[in-house]
């Protein structure tokens, strides 16, 4: 069978390559502004043959090239892990500068999460070649739940009261945000107090 992806394989590639150094640069900037990297990991992918082919069955698109690249916007795939809230939104905000794409559609999953509990921000861009990505900021701890749901939820001969193991999942997510917000009240008392000391200091 032909790749979905036909002969754009390639290109897909070094365009998320690209993004990849976007996100370096992005993460220096930031870094030398606020004197913290504001990232843990990146992860990056091109949506299998396989995925690509059951979203496009899911969808009720056919399964070809033009479905791939044109019709679904995750065939390429950046997962940027973040250590507080802030540094999400500041990521967010530098992406939207970057003068080779532009920002389609945005979801704010953490202001607004899932009824599940699924917190993240996506972002769907449109390429200067004309393909789409999309592009996850998130948390540590955001990004640590999704993993975990993900792989009870694809256990196939999961057991118990299905509704209850919800309810947990749920209630772990909201613990989780509760302390992301700790944490971001904790990393902003202690910037302001550094920078106390350094005008007192002046």
């Amino acid at each position: 069978m032909d790749s979905i992806y036909g002969n754009h394989r390639p290109v897909m590639e070094a365009e998320m390559q690209r993004l990849l150094e976007d996100v370096e640069r992005i993460r220096q900037k930031l870094t030398e502004k606020n004197g913290m990297d504001p990232v843990e990991h990146v992860l990056s992918r091109i949506k299998s043959e396989e995925s690509m082919r059951e979203k496009c069955r899911r969808k009720q698109l056919p399964e070809t090239t033009e479905s791939a690249l044109f019709r679904i916007h995750d065939g390429i795939g950046i997962r940027i892990v973040c250590s507080f809230v802030s540094d999400v939104y500041s990521f967010c905000e530098e992406i939207r500068k970057l003068d080779h794409l532009t920002v389609m559609e945005e979801k704010d999953y953490i202001r607004h999460a899932k009824p599940n509990g699924y917190r993240s921000f996506h972002m769907i861009v449109k390429l200067s070649c004309g393909y789409f990505a999309e592009i996850q900021v998130r948390t540590i701890s955001m990004d640590t739940w999704a993993a975990l749901e993900h792989h009870m939820k694809y256990k196939k001969q999961i057991g118990g009261n299905h509704s209850l193991i919800a309810e947990e999942l749920k209630r772990c997510a909201d613990e989780l945000a509760s302390t992301d917000i700790s944490m971001q009240t904790l990393r902003d008392m202690i910037v302001s107090g550094v920078n106390e000391n350094e005008d007192s200091a002046c």
